[in-house]
């Protein structure tokens, strides 16, 4: 994710990457959230060759049939972990792997399930903004994980894509896939478990780490009503615990959206340029998020170059 920062100029983490790559962190274990769900939490971190890019929230579905991967992780080597934690839980195969999104911290485990036989499903818009940033995300996550996890990674496409909704049987077990229009990015996928009204909702959702604006705040802010009404009873979010209660656990998310664009709402009233706009807005939510002074930054100037034309 860090990664479409790289515009704002914050430096990136490549210092001390041959001690760390030698010293990988062992990856989280996937956790049985409800029946049939299991869920591995990403560190709330910048990706380094330490935690090999494993910072988002990835899980599985396990149908009577056949089974789907929700988001391959961070690197080659976090993808790889993912299947094994699968093959520890069934020996039924992986027939789906479906992308929230196209951040690398999402999709770079790809190639794994490709050739374990999975069709991989995304956003429509997807396969289009990951071929566009496909030579970007490698060359800045190789100065993030390192070039050796980086270099593994063949950047691996949808073979399908969801427009607006589609049904998956997994056998005893409908998983619906609903397309949003741009939000934090211009491909947000979600994915939701009738059985166990689990909504796996990708970077749509962020709990305790600061959310990360790569599309368009009004539309964010536009379609949580819609997100809300979703009848799941938990979510598991793209970033920040496995699981939370829902509709509850989009509301800090949405004040930190308000607050945001009232602050910059406020200053382009009173003729503030971009520059001292961005460091007072949002001031008010720093210690509720962690992450805040890396992406705050970046949300507030995507903010202000989109609401100065409201």
């Amino acid at each position: 994710m860090r990664s479409i920062l790289t515009a704002l100029g914050l430096s990136l983490l490549a210092a001390g990457s041959t001690t760390a790559a030698a010293d990988p962190s062992p990856p989280a274990p996937f956790v049985e959230i409800t029946d049939g769900v299991y869920v591995r939490h990403g560190a709330v971190s910048m990706e380094t060759p330490h935690n090999r890019g494993a910072i988002g929230n990835i899980g599985f579905i396990v149908g009577d049939k056949m089974v789907a991967m929700v988001d391959s992780g961070g690197s080659v080597a976090d993808g790889e972990a993912a299947l094994a934690a699968i093959r520890k839980v069934t020996d039924k195969p992986v027939q789906y792997l479906i992308n929230t999104h196209m951040h690398p911290d999402h999709v770079f485990g790809n190639q794994v399930f490709k050739a374990a036989g999975a069709t991989i499903i995304g956003h429509r818009r997807l396969p289009q903004a990951l071929a566009a940033r496909a030579a970007f995300y490698k060359q800045s996550m190789a100065e993030q994980i390192g070039p050796a996890l980086a270099g593994a990674v063949t950047i691996t496409l949808p073979d399908e894509t969801v427009t607006d909704e589609r049904r998956i049987d997994l056998g005893g077990r409908i998983i619906l896939l609903k397309a949003w229009k741009t939000a934090h990015t211009d491909n947000d996928l979600t994915v939701f478990d009738e059985k166990t009204k689990t909504l796996f909702a990708g970077d749509l959702v962020f709990i305790r780490h600061c959310p990360v604006i790569d599309g368009s705040l009004l539309g964010w802010l536009a379609q949580i009503p819609e997100l809300k009404a979703i009848p799941a009873v938990r979510a598991v979010p793209g970033h920040g615990p496995i699981s939370a209660a829902w509709p509850q656990a989009i509301a800090p998310e949405e004040h930190y959206f308000k607050t945001l664009a009232r602050d910059i709402r406020a200053a382009i009233a009173k003729g503030v340029p971009l520059a001292k706009a961005v460091p007072d807005a949002a001031k008010s939510e720093r210690d509720k998020w962690q992450l805040f002074d890396e992406y705050n930054p970046r949300n507030a100037t995507a903010a202000y170059a989109e609401l100065e034309w409201e």
